[in-house]
């Protein structure tokens, strides 16, 4: 084929599906546009998982009549003018990509008034172009209705998720621009259905009373650090939670540079680290940070939507956060100091990077294997149990040595083997409780559960709503029967947060479940209890590890245990 042009619809469109990914982009460019502008109050209508229909109004600055049909074209923006501007860009957009780009995806009708004018202006777009225009009453600031979004682009349509699936990524996206401008006032309906209703008093605070639940927000630990004269260092202000409070996935960070919502892997492990020694294996804690570095030294322009952004001073800003989050939990929970080893760290294996130090930290000694170790049987040997000890380990004795046992990795192994098994069969054995729990979930729970509510009842929930984000938990899985029940549906849920395939889904829900079912550390168990943890270990499929990879069994074999009493 020879080298050609390409049309200008077809490079519109193309352009369009960069900026406009699914119906939470449309909001997100909306919402944008409207903080931009000043808007003190946001009001977000989504119908139909936001494909059927998206309306965005605030009361901000609105557009003159005169640029209305103007701010449709590429390019055009009132937030940059020149290089300079766009190295030092404040506002949330400044590309002049996204209404047009919504515009070649969907129908749209524009109604607003800038606060010079008398009436406001109407515009009704199709494929890009203006179809009709008018003058209509309307409060100053503006509302944008989308409808139809990817009419005329099915291959789009045909990979968004559910519309309960969409609903919740446009809730997650609401929710944190509500984090990020607590003295915006957010409103969020979906399908008629009143979501979220932030106050707009200016504390962040209230906002995650609103998301996370009042007993969360009153949990949380405030961060602040100002920055350093020079600007190198940000500031840094937010909330952690204590290392009481942790949930089971990463979705709870929350991250914001200037007050804009990002991704970034390297504040992720920068708070995590930060938590080093104080959760357990596989949990995570809750934060919501904003950084305000200057400017000119954070590329925002990286790609279309603004999500990804680049630091000019990676190490400093790993640090800052670091040591601010790390110093405010140890002054709220003080602990002894560890002397570390002295020698020096081991070299990485080809290809392997290693692991990130903070600056003024000493490197811990660590090595890595040049070469794999050869994978151990999955199975395990018949197994006599000779006791417990530290009230956390199972000591048995096999042909070939020691074997020492985690009891709750082990069970958990064991749990999670049989919850699959019943699965498959006929769903989870379920218990119903003598009197109904009353829990109250967080907003991005409560849309997790109505997305997932199927998945649920097969695995033994029964829960129905009671009131405004409460609820009257009324069945649980019986492996779950007689303990404290809320913070294991609260765990469940989160499990099932991402988009992973059913069978995905399924794994993540039951380990949460196993986990939270099995024997605990520091639980003294009978001969009898032992030895029925060993003989389900024995019949497992996969007993070396625990669902979340962790090891369940320690071999010291027999011609170890000759070696370190020096008898060979």
């Amino acid at each position: 084929m020879p080298i050609h042009l390409l049309s200008p619809d077809l490079i519109s469109k193309i352009a369009a599906g960069e900026v406009v990914e699914r119906p939470n982009s449309v909001v997100k460019e909306l919402v944008e546009n409207s903080l931009d502008a000043g808007a003190s109050q946001i009001s977000i209508e989504v119908r139909g998982g936001g494909v059927n229909f998206i309306r965005v109004s605030d009361n901000g600055t609105g557009i003159p009549g005169d640029e209305a049909e103007l701010a449709f074209d590429r390019h055009a923006t009132s937030k940059i003018t020149s290089l300079a501007d766009l190295e030092n860009a404040k506002s949330l957009g400044f590309r002049g990509e996204a209404l047009p780009s919504i515009a070649h995806v969907a129908q749209v009708e524009l109604v607003t008034r800038s606060r010079e004018e008398v009436s406001g202006t109407y515009l009704s777009l199709q494929d890009g172009k203006a179809t009709e225009r008018g003058v209509r009453a309307h409060p100053q600031g503006t509302t944008v209705t989308v409808r139809n979004l990817f009419r005329h682009v099915p291959a789009r349509l045909k990979f968004l998720k559910s519309s309960t699936t969409e609903n919740s990524h446009i809730t997650n996206l609401v929710s944190h621009y509500s984090l990020a401008f607590p003295g915006v006032r957010f409103g969020l309906v979906i399908d008629g259905r009143p979501i979220l209703h932030t106050p707009g008093s200016g504390k962040v605070r209230d906002v995650m009373a609103e998301i996370y639940g009042l007993q969360i927000a009153q949990a949380m630990l405030k961060i602040e650090k100002t920055a350093k004269e020079g600007g190198l260092t940000p500031a840094v202000s937010g909330y952690v939670s204590p290392p009481s409070l942790s949930r089971a996935s990463r979705s709870y960070l929350s991250f914001f540079v200037n007050q804009r919502w990002i991704q970034s892997p390297l504040l992720a492990r920068a708070v995590e680290r930060a938590y080093e020694g104080l959760l357990g294996v596989g949990r995570y804690p809750i934060a919501v940070i904003n950084l305000s570095p200057l400017p000119q030294s954070v590329d925002v322009n990286v790609h279309p939507t603004k999500r990804e952004i680049r630091f000019s001073q990676e190490p400093v800003v790993f640090n800052t956060v670091y040591g601010t989050v790390r110093r405010t939990l140890m002054d709220k929970m003080p602990l002894p100091e560890v002397e570390l080893s002295h020698q020096p760290a081991s070299v990485s294996a080809p290809g392997q990077q290693a692991p990130e130090v903070p600056v003024g930290e000493e490197k811990r000694s660590f090595s890595l294997p040049l070469v794999p170790p050869k994978a151990p049987p999955s199975g395990i040997p018949i197994l006599r149990v000779l006791g417990q000890v530290a009230r956390a380990y199972v000591i048995a004795e096999g042909p070939d040595g020691l074997y020492l046992i985690d009891q709750h990795a082990a069970h958990e192994r064991v749990l999670f083997e049989k919850i699959l098994g019943q699965q498959a069969k006929e769903g989870v054995e379920s218990q119903s409780l003598l009197e109904p729990l009353t829990i109250e979930l967080s907003l991005r729970q409560e849309e997790l559960l109505r997305a997932r509510q199927e998945i649920l009842s097969r695995f033994g929930f029964v829960i129905e709503p009671f009131g405004e984000r409460t609820y009257l938990l009324r069945a649980v899985p019986a492996m779950l029967a007689g303990q404290g029940m809320e913070e294991p549906v609260k765990e469940a849920l989160d499990s099932l947060e991402d988009d992973a395939n059913p069978a995905e889904r399924e794994e993540k829900l039951a380990a949460s479940l196993a986990c939270h079912g099995a024997i605990r550390a520091g639980q003294i168990l009978s001969q009898e209890e032992m030895r029925e943890l060993v003989k389900q270990m024995e019949k497992a499929t996969s007993p070396r590890t625990c669902p979340h990879g962790r090891p369940t069994i320690v071999h010291l074999s027999s011609g170890r245990l000759e070696r370190e009493f020096g008898r060979m």
